[in-house]
């Protein structure tokens, strides 16, 4: 498990930005490295399933050793006791339920309903906002709650804007008894074909994951300063990615929406003055 294993991405939503809290930077990017390293495990480069599973497996291994009180083999490890799980007394769990999630990328590429996709969301996404949470000392139960939405969310807005990637790597995150349900067959996924039974899939889709998103959008009201600030930020971001896609015909095969410099100023604005600006 090499110290530096990384790789650049492309990220809808600010990571460990200036508008976070100083004091939560650093920690924020340490745990960021960890999920995005152990993501590329189960993602990247042309490693066979059972090599990525062992290198997913040794994060499980330095977390068992945390847990058991063994000093870190790695300097991720070193870092994430040092500056994040001790400090802040993070729940290792929540570490654990991210390499599960990765794991389960490798071996599992369909999801036979929206609940088997919302147990991935609850490992893979949820934990990260739980983990800022506690960094912030702001773990209470209703923003625990209202962070899952979000996250769940976010995740959900990542599958619709990549339909034509993941089909690349022999994945499909629409369930199947909704692909079903509105005529829509993963021929047609590979086809990119566009018609008004994707379009009503997507729509769907979309609506849905804009009232989890909303459903969560209070936390940003009730986090305090910059902290607060970032959720509104990152709310109104994953609406304006989930415009983008009904603004595109819901054609995600040829138009792939992403944030551009040219949408961050207004999303800003509107971040720092949510009840002036509504639209």
């Amino acid at each position: 498990m090499p110290d530096n294993y990384a790789i650049d991405h492309y990220e809808n939503f600010p990571v460990a930005s200036l508008l976070l809290p100083k004091a939560m930077r650093r920690p924020v990017a340490i745990v960021y490295r960890y999920a995005r390293t152990a993501d590329d495990f189960a993602d990247e480069g042309d490693l066979s399933p059972a090599e990525r599973l062992t290198l997913l497996n040794g994060y499980l291994a330095e977390l068992d050793g945390l847990q058991a009180g063994r000093e870190p083999q790695h300097t991720l490890f070193r870092d994430l006791r040092d500056q994040v799980i001790t400090p802040h007394q993070v729940p290792l769990q929540l570490f654990r339920d991210l390499v599960d999630a990765f794991a389960q990328d490798v071996v599992k590429t369909r999801f036979a309903d929206f609940g088997e996709v919302m147990q991935y969301c609850r490992r893979s996404a949820n934990p990260v906002g739980r983990i800022v949470l506690h960094l912030a000392g702001r773990a209470s139960v209703k923003n625990l709650a209202w962070s899952d939405g979000i996250c769940a969310a976010l995740q959900l807005i990542n599958f619709w804007q990549d339909v034509a990637i993941d089909w690349q790597k022999d994945r499909v995150y629409l369930p199947q008894d909704e692909l079903a349900r509105f005529g829509v067959s993963e021929a047609q996924i590979a086809e990119g074909r566009v018609d008004e039974n994707w379009r009503a899939l997507m729509a769907f889709q979309v609506d849905r994951t804009r009232r989890m998103l909303r459903s969560g959008s209070p936390l940003g009201m009730a986090l305090p300063g910059r902290l607060g600030l970032e959720i509104r930020l990152t709310v109104l971001g994953g609406d304006a990615i989930l415009r983008k896609i009904e603004q595109a015909g819901y054609d995600v095969f040829r138009h792939r929406p992403k944030l551009t410099a040219r949408d961050w100023p207004m999303l800003l604005l509107r971040a720092v003055f949510p009840k002036a600006i509504r639209s």
